[in-house]
């Protein structure tokens, strides 16, 4: 199996360097960027598995990247940010960020956060484990292939919005509380605004409403559930 390759993306050679030792050492393969314009030209030369993202940057900030990015796929994103930047990590989730570390960081952390967002991503089972597809309605959701489908037509969802989708179907009569959707969502951070939850399920929808879809229910005052998803729907 190939090397899993990191893109390591800000301004300080000296955080590059440490990011990319780390990572290494961890076996990963890495690339570098430093600054955002840069960033985007590497990923479209290395196709890599996953960004590290750093937020404050000049010519184009990493939140401009970010949105860049997710034009034009589901790629995991970890951002990197500072303690005084509340407000940019809260933009950073919402606008499909996977993850953030605070600087300074543990290297140790961040790479296991890295291998977390790696294996949701990319989930390669054992050989002894049964299929785990996740079905209703017109809705179906492959664990194992991290592949989602609406009437036979692929969803691009991120892996945060890939983990708020499964948790519902894998529950698909609770009502979740938004907490208990960041615990799901997010193995590391349990301190994510409610409205960081909100913006994810508002890209879930819009992505499957282009599609005729119906795949989350708000239940005001309590949290989300599982939609109809094209069975049970009432029209007229």
């Amino acid at each position: 199996m190939s090397q899993s390759l990191v893109l390591i993306v800000d301004d300080e050679p000296h955080i590059r360097e440490v990011v990319r030792f780390a990572a290494e050492k961890a076996g990963y393969a890495t690339e570098e960027a430093g600054d955002g314009e840069a960033a985007l030209a590497a990923y479209a030369q290395h196709s890599p598995d996953l960004v590290v993202l750093d937020i404050k940057m000049p010519r184009m900030s990493g939140l401009e990247v970010c949105r860049t990015l997710r034009t034009q796929g589901d790629i995991p994103i970890i951002f990197l940010t500072s303690n005084d930047e509340e407000i940019d990590r809260i933009l950073g989730l919402e606008m499909g960020g996977d993850d953030y570390v605070t600087k300074p960081f543990s290297p140790r952390e961040l790479v296991s956060r890295i291998g977390a967002v790696l294996r949701r991503s990319q989930r390669t089972p054992a050989a002894t484990e049964p299929t785990s597809q996740l079905k209703r309605g017109d809705l179906l959701l492959d664990e194992e292939r991290h592949e989602v489908r609406w009437r036979r037509e692929p969803v691009a969802l991120t892996v945060t919005e890939f983990g708020l989708l499964a948790a519902l179907m894998r529950r698909p009569g609770k009502v979740f509380t938004r907490d208990e959707l960041v615990d799901r969502m997010y193995r590391f951070n349990n301190h994510v605004a409610d409205r960081t939850v909100d913006s994810h399920v508002r890209r879930v929808r819009q992505k499957f409403a282009a599609l005729g879809g119906d795949v989350v229910v708000t239940v005001h005052g309590v949290g989300y559930r599982l939609g109809p998803c094209g069975q049970d729907a009432v029209h007229g």
